[in-house]
């Protein structure tokens, strides 16, 4: 597992989960001849896309962001058409760095759609959900949790009741902003959904921003870039200005959940990578 030291915060990218999207998918309208010189895309245009959570540790806390793919919770078909080649294996990852299930001290879920939220139940039977990590709190924008309970026609294949209903008793809202601790925020952004939040780690000169689906891939570093699932991409593209120019300033870390290439990137003032973190590459079994 890769990890990065960001002054006092510890990162490990956890296994939660591998799928294959189209190239179309991925970069909306961006032309094929543009976003193929930048992320690999196979035979049948598509492309790898991580579903990788990752543990913040800081100060002794442990912290989950986001929750994979999950496991035994997509049928054949969903395998097939979402082109799954691995599924979740979260908790077999937090065991190998020592970390209980139920010491998680929080989960921090940038948003909810089941790419990132499946891994917040577990299936215990036909139709019968229960929380993965009971009494841990769940921490997610108000403006999403209102969407996934009560989804519109374009969201509501994105948001499925088995990820809320186990877990509505452990879910803490915040409207614009919430401080997780002295040193990490989630901040509402909107853009990709209507309630999707970052999380940004501040400790003096050291600094990580996690944008999660603003910022999927290291190719769509170009605000102009986004994935034809935003529900509102004028806001993604406003929200990638604002947050690339402040994170370049500070040269700070950009994190990925999606990136099958790349763990982490920091850039300079002019957006010029100076250090990176790359993922180990391995065959699909």
């Amino acid at each position: 597992m890769e990890q990065l030291k960001v002054g006092r915060a510890k990162l490990t990218w956890l296994n939660g989960g591998v799928n294959f999207l189209d190239g179309g998918a991925a970069f909306g309208v961006v032309p094929r001849v543009l976003w193929t010189k930048k992320y690999p895309v196979n035979e049948n245009n598509l492309v790898e896309y991580r579903t990788d959570p990752i543990l913040l540790q800081v100060d002794g806390k442990n912290y989950l962001i986001d929750t994979g793919t999950g496991l035994n919770k997509l049928t054949e078909k969903q395998i097939r058409n979402f082109g799954v080649l691995e599924e979740a294996k979260i908790k077999e990852s937090l065991m190998e760095l020592n970390v209980k299930p139920e010491e998680l001290d929080g989960i921090l879920m940038t948003h909810m759609h089941y790419d990132h939220a499946n891994g917040l139940t577990d299936k215990v039977d036909e139709d019968v959900y229960v929380s993965a990590f009971p009494n841990v709190p769940i921490y997610v924008s108000e403006t999403e949790w209102n969407e996934m309970r009560n989804p519109n026609i374009r969201s509501r294949n994105s948001y499925w009741k088995m990820n809320w209903e186990p877990i509505q008793d452990q879910v803490q809202t915040f409207k614009e902003e919430m401080k997780i601790n002295d040193y990490v925020k989630m901040i509402h952004t909107g853009g990709h959904s209507d309630g999707h939040a970052i999380i940004v780690f501040e400790d003096g000169d050291d600094m990580f921003i996690h944008m999660a689906d603003l910022f999927p891939t290291h190719a769509h570093q170009n605000v102009l870039w986004v994935m034809a699932y935003d529900d509102y991409p004028i806001t993604s593209i406003f929200q990638k200005e604002k947050w690339f120019a402040y994170g370049y300033k500070k040269k700070a870390w950009f994190t990925f959940y999606h990136d099958a290439y790349y763990r982490a990137l920091k850039y300079d003032e002019n957006g010029d990578v100076i250090d990176k973190v790359e993922r180990k590459r391995y065959e699909y079994k």
